[in-house]
């Protein structure tokens, strides 16, 4: 796997003792602070619909009514001070370390199915609970698959280097996760991983190809998990009459309708005493559609908005095919986990146990997803990077738009062409 170098221009030794040109010009090269903005606004937003949502729940199941509340603000401080290191990590590092951080993830996903004890029906944490091996997984597929993607992207578009090795990777780690049994992150394993294939400019025949299978093998799932079973059967009866619909989305439907335009104010949720499961974690949309209203529900959907622009935008300036990946693909890890939960609340996807990012309790979820964060804003500080020499590996940039505009122009190349984005200067 090459590495990235940037290098002085070659100049002879008397020129180059005097010589004060720098090996990178910086065009632009700090943290996205809308990023930085947006996700602050979300963190703050977050605890206080945590603590508006817990404190019933935790007196009731541990008697203690700020206890999740704290166990939050605790994984938050955590997660924030990974946040800041990550991104002063050269995200060209990852590289090095990403197959052992993938063994140990496979080590931690073993480890719960011999040795963790059974709650809520599936074996997915240990510490009491507290930690989920799951969450991280979805973490470092996204970021191994973007590492192996850079590193065989010649060869993407032979199906023995491309299509069957991803399937072989998606393949072990889904399956670990699919015998928890946690069904819903299996799912965004294998989107994520697709999603990644797409944007690295895999052929599209199969793309193609994958999605059938994908669809194929979601359905023979569905028909032997007794669980997927019922969530499916739940979901066609919900769309057709939604008082048919699952339990958890008729009082979720239930919290919306009660809180109208502009809720019935923070802390007066009534819904999330009175049956809505979890509300501070599965159904905590479903809450604050209630004290929020329809107005509190959309503007956390620009929060998400946010991210998703800005993760978009440092993806398509990242200085490497390599940042382009990692930050496309963790960005949309992000707004794919917040869509599914924010659709299933309102009954427009199957039951799927997915957090809701950066909002729902939980610390799993909160320090990887903030970890993500730390890696795109890594990216973002390195997007103004520009070489002054040319190099084989600069070549080697693309961004979305040059991947979608190359195989519209060009319907005889099985990947997309390999550019630099115009009015990048060199």
């Amino acid at each position: 796997m090459a590495t990235r170098v940037f290098r002085d221009t070659a100049v002879g030794p008397a020129e180059n003792m005097t010589s004060s040109v720098p090996s990178v010009r910086k065009v632009g090269g700090g943290m996205d602070l809308p990023l930085v903005a947006g996700m602050a606004a979300m963190l703050v937003f977050g605890l206080i619909m945590v603590f508006s949502a817990s404190w019933d729940f935790a007196l009731q199941i541990w008697d203690e009514p700020m206890r999740m509340f704290n166990r939050q603000v605790l994984w938050m401080i955590l997660g924030v001070l990974l946040t800041y290191l990550v991104s002063r990590v050269d995200y060209h590092r990852w590289r090095s370390i990403i197959l052992f951080a993938m063994l140990g993830t496979m080590g931690m996903l073993l480890f719960v199915l011999l040795f963790s004890d059974e709650r809520f029906g599936a074996v997915r944490a240990f510490f009491a609970g507290s930690v989920q091996p799951s969450e991280l997984a979805k973490l470092v597929t996204v970021i191994y698959l973007a590492v192996w993607m850079h590193s065989k992207r010649e060869q993407l578009h032979d199906i023995s280097w491309g299509l069957f090795p991803l399937a072989a990777i998606l393949g072990l780690i889904g399956g670990l996760i699919y015998l928890q049994p946690d069904l819903s992150a299996t799912a965004t394993i294998f989107l994520l991983g697709g999603l990644l294939f797409f944007l690295a400019g895999g052929d599209w025949k199969q793309i193609v190809f994958l999605l059938i299978v994908a669809v194929v093998v979601g359905f023979l799932v569905v028909q032997v998990s007794a669980t997927g079973r019922e969530r499916l059967n739940s979901f066609v009866l919900g769309i057709q009459d939604p008082l048919q619909a699952s339990y958890h989305v008729r009082r979720s439907l239930e919290a919306i309708v009660k809180g109208g335009i502009f809720g019935v104010g923070i802390g007066q949720s009534t819904t999330k005493l009175l049956g809505l499961p979890v509300p501070p974690t599965d159904s905590i949309y479903a809450v604050i559609a209630e004290e929020l209203g329809i107005v509190g529900a959309l503007g956390t959907i620009a929060l998400y908005g946010i991210i998703l622009w800005r993760g978009l935008k440092i993806s398509q300036q990242a200085p490497d095919m390599l940042g382009s990946l990692l930050a496309g693909g963790l960005t949309f890890w992000i707004a794919s986990e917040a869509a599914i939960n924010m659709l299933v609340i309102v009954g427009l996807m199957p039951f799927a146990g997915n957090a809701l990012p950066f909002i729902s309790a939980g610390g799993s979820s909160l320090v990887t997803s903030l970890i993500a964060i730390g890696i795109i804003l890594n990216v973002s500080r390195q997007a103004g990077e520009t070489p002054v020499a040319e190099s084989a590996e600069n070549d080697e940039w693309r961004n979305y738009g040059a991947i979608f505009d190359m195989r519209r122009r060009d319907r005889r190349r099985s990947v997309s062409r390999l550019s630099r984005p115009s009015g990048r200067q060199r």
